[in-house]
């Protein structure tokens, strides 16, 4: 099975916190006024926080320690309403920072499904699917923790941090000299870890990536792997990658563990420091009672945000890992309609210029506007010279020629792998051809606009896709155009008999994939939506290879009516469904050997007539 591809690149390369923050915060510029009125909170947490330690070295010295009890009243009064006040604004922080994150988490999945649409489809083949997911859920996860509890949050630590460095210099420059001597070994050591953990951050979320491709691959096939007995290979095959997550995990435990640890040590040094000189200055009567308590609550204060910190430094360690991946995903290039502004430039030339072209005998050039592909239809598709290969030095396709006249019935036969479903995929520009041309209605598909190209389009393949959803849902795939024709869609293929059974009949709703549903039901589901989409060029994809014999009689019969006045391009390895085609080509090891009417290809005695020995009684006509 394959576990590689997408979610390697997690563990290679150097990342830039700078460059990977900058592109984030630019997700932020929607809720730049709920972000601003969360930042106007934190200089107000702050001095509700500085303030206390304050008031109580007021209350000391100033009350308790003369014996004046009775102006307790006013220092304690205040202090009750500090922390109250600071109450109240942790919570509009942490309110504003969680509606705002997931307000970004949102537009962020949103933008990323977005691009992962518009992707070509080879960036699929070489991707595994589980990467993918990983980055639209568990990583968009991680982005929206360091949102809540990291970026807003440590700009009010440091807020808290700076204010009391300045409070403490300012009761006693000498004591807080002392005190910062533990600072330099501190800031080497957060230096350090830095490096290990977001190495260590990178390995967790490659190898989740590669769990969630295994779940995925088998979930999705878990019947092919009852038939043939193999859970217990792929249950072995999950605990190697389940370990291998689990030990990828150890090292972040390791190091998340060890810095909060090294931060409380370094916080207890502090302190000693603080009592150990203080005392000294207390006896000389050049320090009082109250400033050395303040000075503890302030270390106490200071090494919060710090530990903090090294709590937190793990969140925005897995969140600089996944907008790696994220932002890695959002630069895979889309697909690209190169010739779609030299098409827009000619709007204004009119219908005439369209003739004019023709007239000169230029086949190739565009036609006067986009709007003009509507009322011309498809009068012609054609394929010159056309190669193409998956891999290099193994082509799939040798410099086929076809045509294909509107109205007409084409047929593609051969042996699987020699190139048939590789025309559709051209066609449609799936894939890019590597030479050659490819015309509809005289031009060059590479100058058309994809969606334009494939809304003329509709293609039944062999496995049928459902959505879960409706009936309707399913015919119309939510296109107005399209669901104004179901009901008629359905009747013309004949899945009307079985839909009107169903409980709710159009409003019967699906399993994922159509599991209530058989095969030959799918298959003819997919038959009314082509039909209901009304396309100009029909491609049917071995479209009845998996559809049981009363299914298939029924589909032809609504075939018959769905193809007429329409061009059709039909794949099939059953030459039954394709004696009654206009024309029939053979493909041979991606070239075109063979082409004309089965009667006449039979008469050849060549590769037609072998295929279909195969599957007939060779005295048979």
């Amino acid at each position: 099975m394959h576990h590689g591809g997408l979610h390697e690149d997690a563990i290679a390369g150097k990342a830039y916190d700078a460059r990977l923050l900058r592109r984030f915060l630019g997700y932020l510029v929607p809720y730049r006024l709920a972000v601003g009125g969360i930042l106007l909170l934190l200089p107000l947490t702050t001095l509700c926080r500085l303030g206390q330690p304050l008031l109580l070295k007021y209350a000391i010295d100033h009350a308790i320690t003369p014996g004046r009890l009775d102006l307790l009243a006013g220092p304690a009064a205040l202090f009750l309403l500090l922390l109250l006040l600071e109450a109240l604004l942790t919570w509009g922080e942490v309110y504003g920072l969680q509606m705002v994150g997931q307000r970004v988490m949102a537009d962020l999945r949103a933008t990323l499904f977005q691009h992962l649409l518009r992707l070509p489809v080879p960036w699929f083949d070489r991707s595994a699917t589980g990467g993918v997911v990983t980055r639209l859920t568990s990583d968009v996860e991680a982005l929206g923790e360091m949102f809540a509890a990291g970026i807003v949050s440590v700009i009010g630590d440091f807020l808290l941090l700076a204010g009391i460095v300045a409070a403490m210099l300012w009761m006693d420059p000498r004591l807080s000299l002392v005190t910062f001597t533990v600072l330099p070994p501190l800031i080497f050591v957060a230096w350090l870890f830095r490096r290990n953990m977001r190495q260590a951050f990178r390995e967790v979320r490659s190898r989740l990536g590669k769990m969630n491709g295994h779940l995925a691959e088998v979930l999705g096939a878990v019947s092919v792997v009852q038939a043939f007995g193999r859970e217990q290979e792929e249950q072995a095959r999950f605990s190697e990658l389940n370990a291998a997550h689990r030990d990828a995990n150890r090292p972040v435990i390791i190091w998340d563990a060890s810095l909060y640890a090294i931060v409380e040590m370094f916080s207890s040094l502090a302190i000693a420091l603080i009592i150990w000189y203080g005392s000294g200055q207390m006896l000389q009567g050049l320090l009082t009672f109250g400033t050395l308590v303040a000075f503890i609550q302030y270390i106490e204060k200071f090494f919060g945000p710090i530990r903090d910190l090294s709590a937190k430094y793990g969140i925005m360690q897995g969140a600089m890992a996944a907008l790696e991946r994220i932002f890695a995903l959002l630069d895979e290039k889309e697909e690209k309609d190169a010739g779609f502004s030299q098409i827009s430039s000619l709007a204004s030339s009119g219908a005439s210029r369209r003739t004019d072209l023709y007239a000169c005998g230029a086949p190739s050039s565009p036609p006067a506007s986009q709007a003009e592909y509507s009322v011309f239809g498809f009068p012609l598709v054609e394929f010159r010279n056309v190669s193409f290969s998956y891999r290099p030095d193994e082509p799939t396709l040798l410099d086929v020629n076809l045509s294909l006249q509107k109205g007409e019935r084409l047929a593609l036969v051969g042996e699987s792998g020699g190139g048939k479903t590789t025309v559709i995929r051209l066609l449609s520009r799936m894939y890019e051809l590597d030479q050659g041309q490819i015309l509809v209605d005289g031009v060059d598909i590479r100058r058309i606009p994809r969606e334009q190209l494939r809304r003329r389009m509709a293609l039944v393949s062999q496995e049928p896709f459902v959505f879960a959803g409706s009936i309707a849902f399913n015919i119309c795939l939510g296109d107005p155009r399209a669901a104004a024709r179901v009901r008629q869609a359905a009747i013309t293929v004949g899945a009307d008999r079985f839909i009107e059974q169903l409980p709710q009949g159009y409003d019967t709703e699906l399993a994922e994939r159509g599991g209530d549903l058989s095969l030959g039901e799918r298959q003819l589901l997919c038959f009314a939506r082509a039909v209901a989409f009304d396309p100009e060029l029909l491609i049917l994809d071995e479209a009845t290879a998996s559809v049981d014999s009363e299914s298939e009689r029924l589909i032809q019969e609504g075939v018959e009516r769905l193809l007429a006045g329409r061009t059709a391009l039909v794949i099939a390895h059953r030459l039954s469904t394709v004696r009654d085609a206009d024309r029939i080509v053979v493909i041979n090891r991606g070239r075109v050997v063979e082409e004309g009417r089965h009667d006449q290809l039979l008469s050849l005695n060549g590769e037609y007539a072998r295929l279909y020995c195969l599957q007939f009684d060779c005295g048979a006509d």
